[in-house]
């Protein structure tokens, strides 16, 4: 079955990546395995190769691909965006994830795009660290995608408590970056009176309030002032945002959606690819692996497309969706790899961008 995808699959990468033929089919290879053995692991991806060759041989090809070639992560951004025709402005969130091999640790800044219904990575950053990203890191990223998309496509960028300090807001609000970023309950910040408070205090004696004012250690700048929205949730926990949108409550209801990252997470960990399976821990070849994830993500989603239409997923009893729009998509292209290829070539190839893209 894997021979009859392969050609309509190769003929839609070729435009875009700059491959010769057998590193194009290798990478075709890599997007039925992937979904066809829900595995990053190179050995049991070898078996998906079709024809005679021995597996050992297979797999050194395999070995080969990663060690020379390089996919571009803007390419396959800008691929990604219109393959699933996400409009805009989008939400972004930016997260991070990390594991370990042995002795060594991966440890990935991503930067993602979460609808209602998708969530799929668009750029990262492979960190050479353990722990938290720096604000340089973050800021290059950004930088990144604003340069590929502009800053008129962003409709918020959602952050949880880790992606915090006042160099990195600062950097934000200059560049007119909409954001909605959780705070920690013992931060403090000036209210426009000039006074300094802190969230606990405040919510002392109710659930939930906005004010505007700055971050402790911010510039004080009246366009530059921030609206704080917080509010106690079931736990008793504060649950507490910053943005720069010009109502608070809204950056707390956009937050709500900032999950779709921690989705995305165990889409392409447990619940899908087995990304941790892999052994690779370069972290150039570990970025072309990614690459083939974040298409090998969109595939699921063409195919989730092609089977909901415009319908929902069933709500169960207890009000949870019986499964995730990835979930549906990821069945649905393993059954057709196996059974019906003409479907997941038709899910996959149904008004792809025939030209190379340009940037927005």
């Amino acid at each position: 079955m894997t021979g009859l995808l392969l050609a309509p699959l190769i003929a839609t990468l070729r435009p875009h990546f700059d491959l010769g033929k057998t590193r194009l089919e290798t990478l075709a290879v890599l997007l039925v395995g992937l979904a066809n053995g829900r595995t990053v692991n190179l050995s049991h991806l070898a078996s998906q190769f079709p024809g005679g060759a021995l597996h050992t041989s297979n797999y050194r090809r395999l070995q080969r691909f990663f060690q020379f070639v390089r996919l571009d992560v803007d390419t396959s951004a800008r691929l990604i965006v219109r393959i699933l025709k996400l409009g805009q402005p989008r939400l972004l969130a930016l997260d991070r994830t990390q594991w370990a091999l042995g002795s060594s640790q991966v440890n990935i800044l991503v930067l993602a795009i979460v609808t209602r219904r998708f969530r799929v990575p668009l750029m990262w950053t492979l960190l050479d660290h353990r722990g938290c990203s720096n604000t340089e890191q973050r800021i290059a990223l950004m930088e990144k995608y604003v340069h590929l998309f502009g800053v008129s496509s962003i409709k918020a960028l959602l952050a949880d408590r880790e992606f915090i300090g006042t160099d990195w807001i600062e950097f934000l609000n200059k560049n007119n970056i909409p954001f909605v970023i959780r705070l920690k309950e013992n931060m403090r910040f000036q209210l426009e009176d000039g006074s300094v408070r802190d969230f606990p205090t405040l919510l002392r004696k109710r659930r939930r309030g906005t004010w505007a004012g700055w971050l402790s250690g911010m510039k004080t700048i009246s366009e530059r002032k921030l609206r704080f929205a917080a509010k106690r949730i079931r736990s008793g926990e504060l649950l507490i945002v910053a943005t720069n949108l010009d109502d608070g409550s809204r950056g707390l209801n956009l937050y709500r959606q900032r999950w779709g990252v921690e989705c995305l997470f165990a889409d392409a960990k447990t619940r899908g690819f087995n990304i941790e399976d892999t052994h690779i821990t370069d972290p150039e070849k570990l970025g072309t692996l990614l690459v083939v994830i974040a298409l090998a993500v969109t595939w699921a989603y063409r195919c989730a497309t092609r089977v909901m239409g415009r319908k929902g997923i069933r709500r169960k009893v207890h009000g949870r969706r019986e499964k995730s729009w990835f979930r549906t998509g990821f069945d649905a292209l393993r059954n057709w790899i196996m059974h019906k290829p003409e479907k997941a070539v038709a899910a996959w190839t149904h008004r792809y961008p025939g030209k190379p893209l340009q940037t927005e």
